[in-house]
């Protein structure tokens, strides 16, 4: 029997992942400046349980002002190392694979946590504002705080948050480190000219506005061990007019390559400016980026994760045969299943679907099956 290619093994530099299904980074909001919480434990062990080959934890701040919420997590300072590292154990227990995305929000950080609003925090509130900063002075939207021109200063902090951010991910143990470059925080406000319009050497042509991205990819990789990969998620495309096109991401991703940059994360949409050109992106339907990811693969030469709305078995076997994409990364599907990965074994025809749970569940699940289970005949009275 063939095993299907989403449960076949995939090498990359010194690491192997089990099979092709990551957990996509999931923004909690429920860390303690910065600390994870048992929440976190719980959270990552149904996913570690139920046979994932690797997961991503949520966007990470690599400075305190870079985080989205006071609920995000951070690796600005050592004591977020030892709750990190039991992230990385609970996976690691499983012989699944741990990454952590690393970023700076820029001018969507200093708001609040969805379920709050999401909109930006006010000074004298019970979780104070702070300032934000963003290649140039736009807001995020209409009657939201304008952050404030990155300078030099900004600069060298924030090329110096994701060193020490990724030196902090290397001691926590991550297998992986993914740099945070999508969803209009502030890499991609950089890469995008709907945001960016700097004059100097950091914005302007394509080459200018990809510079800083570059400058931090550069900046991971010169820490990161050699054997471990570096992933990037990217806005492939901002659904609007004189924004981020596939062209321009295929460049993106050729440069990345270039930098030691191993794997292309595809994602789209963010950049909300409130400027006229920028509209709404259409309705999102199921595997409505596969083919950004799909697009970087074949342009770049670049090995890619697809996501967004991927929740079928049959549907994420197709794309990793088609070529469209080497890894499956799902979110919201695996909050809802757990156990998703021994659903698509199934559906799959896996010769033995118990095997991508750990023993203990295999064992037991597999007796299950030996027996028939009837509803006993209803008793007359």
């Amino acid at each position: 029997m063939t095993t299907p290619l989403l449960f076949t093994p995939l090498d990359m530099r010194g690491v192997r992942f089990k099979n092709r299904i990551v957990v996509s980074p999931m923004c909690q909001y429920l860390a303690v400046e910065g600390r994870i919480q048992d929440w976190h434990r719980g959270h990552h062990a149904r996913f570690a349980l139920g046979g994932v080959g690797a997961a991503i934890v949520e966007a990470t701040g690599v400075t305190r002002e870079g985080r989205i919420t006071w609920g995000c997590t951070g690796l600005y300072d050592d004591a977020h190392v030892p709750g990190m590292r039991e992230i990385v154990e609970i996976y690691h227990a499983q012989g699944a694979l741990a990454g952590v995305q690393i970023g700076h929000a820029g001018r969507k950080a200093s708001t609040a946590r969805p379920w709050e609003g999401a909109g930006p925090l006010e000074p004298g509130g019970p979780e104070q504002a702070w300032e934000t900063i963003a290649p140039s002075a736009i807001p995020a939207r209409p009657g939201w705080h304008t952050p404030r021109a990155m300078e030099a200063a900004d600069f060298e902090r924030v090329r110096e948050g994701f060193r020490a951010a990724t030196h902090r991910a290397l001691a926590a143990g991550f297998d992986f480190v993914e740099i945070h470059g999508a969803h209009g925080y502030l890499l991609h406000t950089f890469f995008s000219a709907l945001s960016n319009r700097r004059t100097d050497a950091y914005g302007g042509d394509l080459a200018g506005r990809m510079r800083f991205l570059l400058e931090v990819a550069e900046t991971v990789r010169s820490v990161w061990p050699e054997e471990k990969p570096v992933f990037y998620r990217a806005t492939a495309t901002d659904d609007a007019e004189g924004g981020i096109t596939l062209d321009d991401t295929i460049a993106l991703a050729r440069e990345l390559k270039a930098r030691g940059v191993d794997v292309m994360d595809c994602s789209s949409g963010g950049i909300i400016t409130g400027v006229a050109n920028a509209q709404p992106a259409a309705p999102p339907k199921p595997g409505h980026q596969v083919h950004l990811a799909a697009g970087v693969r074949r342009g770049a030469d670049m090995t890619t994760m697809a996501v967004g709305l991927i929740v079928d078995p049959h549907q994420a076997e197709e794309i990793l045969q088609a070529g469209d994409a080497d890894l499956i990364a799902i979110a919201r599907e695996l909050m809802a299943d757990p156990n998703w990965p021994l659903h698509a074994a199934k559906a799959l025809c896996v010769e033995d679907p118990y095997a991508v749970l750990p023993e203990p569940y295999a064992f037991y699940l597999r007796r299950r099956g030996e027996v028939s289970y009837r509803p006993a005949p209803a008793q007359r009275t």
